[in-house]
């Protein structure tokens, strides 16, 4: 368990680092998904699609 929570606490460190420089080129792409896999394997994963499906659901309710 300490050694996972290390890597999602080091590639959400990177993926920060990656899109405040601006570039986000394919090796940073990649931190980002394997983000995305770390996350979705913890207790956050239900919060996280929550938030995510809310927000969706109150973007398709607007209308320009």
């Amino acid at each position: 368990m300490a050694i996972s929570i290390s890597v999602l606490v080091l590639l959400l460190i990177l993926a920060v680092i990656f899109l405040r420089s601006g570039g986000l080129k394919f090796s940073h792409a990649l931190v980002c998904v394997l983000l995305g896999f770390c996350l979705a394997g913890t207790s956050l994963a239900p919060t996280i699609h929550s938030g995510v499906t809310a927000t969706a659901d109150i973007v398709s309710g607007l209308r320009p």
